[in-house]
């Protein structure tokens, strides 16, 4: 038997057990009276599930998204002009939102079937620490490249694109690959989820793993043996991906 379908059969366990209580509960009572009584019955059900632990993670969870999302906007609109911005830079895709609703859904499933696994404080602010940094990171390298950063990549030469090496760039090569690296999977840790934990990170990993190469290819045709020296000097900043 899957692992999913053990799930499956606890919640329908749990769900049984709630039923058969609420039933007994409300024996000899007329149904216009049962249902104050299992108003409330539901509602102590769900504070037994939104604890403190899950308020505060999932109010960390979803400060993080909006202001990761938000600030992305207000930054690129603030060095190209709101005119030459569109939505996209919200970096809101049908891939992310998948991942993220995922993610909250295992969120849910193991905080009612295994509440106690939420409950690694350390593992828990480890990943917001990761979430923190990662922001940091990746908005000093939108900040410091200025106009030569864009959400989209550069197939051809621009007038405002020049070659970035130096703040954070002395450090990484792409310093904003690295912050959201970090940031993406800081959020999972943050949740005390691991299936998401691995998988977000396998996922972004090979992400980046593909779009440097493809990436750097172009910036090799712009700056030539400048970048060619810069890219033997510094790392790229993402995990095994020269």
């Amino acid at each position: 038997m899957s692992l999913f379908q053990h799930i499956c059969i606890d919640v329908e366990r749990q769900f049984s057990v709630l039923v058969s209580y609420s039933v007994s509960s409300f024996a000899g009572l007329t149904p216009l009276q049962q249902i104050p009584h299992l108003i409330r019955s539901i509602v102590t059900k769900m504070e037994q599930v939104f604890t403190y632990t899950a308020c505060r993670q999932l109010s960390q969870m979803f400060a993080a998204m909006i202001f990761f999302h938000v600030s992305e906007y207000i930054l690129a609109a603030s060095i190209h002009g709101k005119e030459n911005v569109t939505l996209k830079s919200l970096l809101i895709s049908t891939n992310y939102l998948v991942a993220m609703i995922f993610s909250l859904l295992e969120y849910v499933i193991e905080i009612v079937l295994f509440p106690g696994v939420k409950e690694f404080w350390w593992v828990s602010n480890s990943g917001l620490a990761m979430v923190v940094i990662g922001e940091i990171i990746r908005k000093m390298a939108i900040i410091t490249a200025g106009r030569s950063f864009t959400h989209l990549i550069r197939t051809r030469p621009s007038e405002h694109h020049v070659l970035v090496t130096n703040g954070i760039y002395r450090v990484v090569r792409h310093p904003s690959y690295c912050g959201f690296f970090i940031w993406s999977v800081g959020t999972q840790i943050m949740l005390c989820n691991p299936i998401s934990t691995m998988a977000f990170a396998l996922v972004v990993w090979r992400f980046f793993e593909q779009r440097i190469p493809y990436e750097e290819f172009y910036l090799r045709q712009f700056f030539g043996s400048q970048y060619e020296e810069y890219g033997r000097r510094v790392p790229s900043g993402v995990p095994f991906v020269k």
